[in-house]
């Protein structure tokens, strides 16, 4: 598995001037929220005027499996294939972006003919904002808050909240029950740096959504 740089990404971005010919390199998927894995189907044909043999393909995430149809690697010209990829949903939300590496034949390692995207928008259920709560060192220990949302078609409450560190003080106050809840986190002492994770525990009906994680640091302006 390899790291794809931006640089080479957008120099392949013109995909028509390789030998296989792909109609669409961007492949969007509306997942449900319950979905454990997805799947993006990427046609191309061999438009040149020689056979093009695919060398592999390869891609930046653990989450995501490529395969090329039926294993044929070798297209004449005309043939048409077809590449496909699964993405496993995990504990992702929101738009995730991961990409494919297509290489042929006598590609450099670090220089594949192709980019193909996978773009997976994943419902968001419980939606925690901000992520992450700043302090600066040494500075005013005042309260902030993580608003917490649910955008389900039932209700989601709120169970628990909890802190790995002692340094942070929690109180989960109610908005709208089922709808819409606040974390207020205070932090105990900011004289030193520090780093908690908070954790917001739900009795959502779907398991990947139930617990929901924030961060807060202590640190240097």
């Amino acid at each position: 598995m390899k790291l794809i740089s931006g640089i080479w990404l957008a120099l392949i971005a013109l995909v028509h001037a390789a030998a296989l010919d792909f109609p669409e390199t961007l492949r969007e998927v509306h997942a449900p929220a319950d979905a454990k894995t997805v799947t993006a189907d990427f046609e191309f044909s061999n438009k040149s005027g020689k056979p093009v043999t695919v060398a592999k393909v390869d891609t930046t995430c653990s989450c995501m499996a490529v395969k090329v149809k039926d294993g044929k690697l070798r297209y004449a010209p005309g043939e048409s294939g077809l590449i496909r990829a699964e993405f496993d949903m995990g504990n992702f939300s929101g738009t995730v972006d991961k990409v494919v590496a297509v290489y042929l034949d006598g590609d450099p390692e670090d220089k594949p003919s192709l980019a193909l995207t996978v773009r997976v928008h994943i419902p968001v259920l419980v939606s925690v904002e901000p992520k992450t709560l700043k302090w600066e060192l040494g500075g005013e220990a005042r309260p902030q808050v993580i608003m917490v949302e649910m955008n389900h078609t039932r209700p989601i409450r709120v169970t628990g909240v909890n802190t790995s560190s002692e340094a942070f003080a929690l109180e989960l106050k109610t908005t709208e029950e089922g709808k819409r809840y606040q974390v207020v986190v205070t932090p105990k002492d900011i004289s030193s740096p520090g780093l908690g994770v908070f954790r917001i525990e739900t009795d959502c009906d779907i398991s990947k959504h139930r617990i929901q994680q924030a961060f807060g640091v202590i640190r240097k302006p």
